[in-house]
């Protein structure tokens, strides 16, 4: 007995470690049914041999012999069965299917297409964060509890000291994929989330540069409000004789063929009050310039060309001034405090007035934007400085000049924004049209 049980554990051995490469595998759509049997059962593919009962006629060697020779029978018997079902003991999908369909649970059977045949199950996953957590949680748990379910089924049902090996690697294996699996999709969510954040704080700080902008703007405007009534009541003060103190007009003149000129303006320098305004162009330093120089009388210049004007205006009190001018024959024509005092032609006649230059308020230029003269600059004060592209009517600049209405230039009117001042030059809020008709 001792030998027969030693050649049914060799043998059992043999088939639990495979079989030749050559051996037939079990066909894919067999069932096997795993059931654990009493120990006086006898099997029709487990066939004992028969002992021969001691005292018998055979001496001891030939009876040793003939139980050798049926022993090595049973063990070929036996890896035969074995070897065919080998490659089903051997994989754990097929295996656990098996072993579970013999309970009555097809669970197994769905997570052996899906863990068995390589299925990535992390593909389907929803968007939103929470979601994919809790669904992923829960993955690995029910994944958790069938697998301590098959073991407690293996222990159960089939020799768990011949196959745990086998099992065990196949399980971690497949565990420990489907771990990676749910790792690599967190932190795929990890990404995207920092990648939200990052364009939401990117969104975040253009908003808020956007409203800084606007709420200074507003700041701006109300400081504007709180020193000037309005954007035109404001006037703009140079009381040094320098080369550095000086306005600039942002907007520039486009291309004219007439204008009218007209500003209020207060000075008492002498010799000369300097220089009102000057517009310079490349090429032109000289388009459009108002000067009063030394003992010299006021001059306009136009391209360069001279014209005196009659007009008499550095006792220190405030005075309207208007210059109309026309390429027609040169003709141009000056008013003070609404009166026309003067009048000629040939001024650089059917010359266009250049576009795209520099207006300055204060000083002349010697090119476009710089070389100032300090003893050219213009001292006092002056506002309400407006440009037309036409030559306006005597009524108009009369009600003008009398603050009958008020009428801003079309090319360049007189508001806040539009005037920059530089070197110390600064703006004031300018007295009433009212009040500068009695200072007349």
């Amino acid at each position: 007995m001792l030998l027969v049980a030693a050649g049914l554990l060799l043998a059992v051995a043999a088939g639990g470690r495979g079989s030749p490469a050559g051996e037939q595998e079990s066909p894919p759509g067999s069932r096997f049914v795993c059931t654990s049997l009493p120990l006086d059962a006898a099997g029709a593919g487990c066939p004992l041999p028969p002992v021969p009962m001691q005292g018998g006629a055979l001496p001891p060697e030939e009876e040793l012999k003939a139980t050798v020779l049926q022993l090595r029978e049973t063990v070929l018997q036996q890896k035969e069965t074995i070897g065919s079902q080998r490659e089903a003991i051997r994989e754990l999908t097929g295996k656990l299917s098996r072993c579970e369909g013999a309970d009555g649970k097809s669970a197994a059977g769905a997570w052996k297409n899906e863990v068995g045949k390589g299925k990535d199950t992390m593909g389907d996953l929803p968007r939103d964060p929470a979601q994919v957590i809790d669904q992923l949680s829960r993955t690995m748990q029910t994944l958790k509890d069938r697998l301590e379910s098959l073991e407690h089924q293996l222990r159960a049902n089939v020799s768990y000291a011949a196959l745990p090996g086998d099992l065990r690697e196949m399980l971690q294996r497949r565990l420990g994929d489907l771990e990676r699996q749910l790792l690599s999709k967190v932190a795929e969510l990890e990404d995207e989330k920092s990648l939200l954040h990052n364009e939401t704080s990117a969104h975040r700080q253009k908003t808020e540069t956007a409203l800084n902008a606007l709420l200074e703007r507003v700041s701006e405007l109300e400081k504007g409000n709180s020193a000037f009534k309005s954007p035109d009541e404001f006037k703009v003060s140079l009381p040094l004789r320098t080369n550095y103190l000086y306005g600039k007009i942002k907007k520039t003149l486009p291309e004219l063929y007439a204008f009218t000129v007209c500003l209020w303006l207060r000075s008492s320098a002498s010799p000369g009050i300097g220089t009102p305004f000057s517009y310079a162009v490349p090429g032109q330093a000289n388009e459009i310039v108002l000067i009063e120089w030394g003992n010299n009388p006021i001059e306009l210049l136009i391209n360069d060309k001279v014209a005196q004007l009659p007009l008499f205006i550095s006792d220190g009190k405030w005075h309207h001034i208007c210059i109309t001018w026309t390429t027609r024959d040169g003709m141009w024509e000056a008013f003070q405090d609404g009166e026309k005092l003067g009048t000629g032609e040939n001024l650089a006649p059917w010359h266009p007035i250049k576009p795209g230059g520099v207006l300055i308020l204060g000083q002349e230029q010697d090119t476009v934007g710089g070389r100032f003269d300090a003893t050219q600059a213009f001292v006092g004060e002056m506002s309400q400085f407006n440009i037309w592209d036409r030559v306006l009517r005597a009524e108009d600049i009369m009600n003008i000049a009398n603050c009958s209405i008020n009428m801003p230039g079309n090319i360049i009117p007189w508001v806040d924004n539009n005037v920059d001042v530089f070197g110390g030059a600064t703006k004031w809020p300018v007295e009433t049209c009212e009040e500068r008709l009695l200072d007349l």
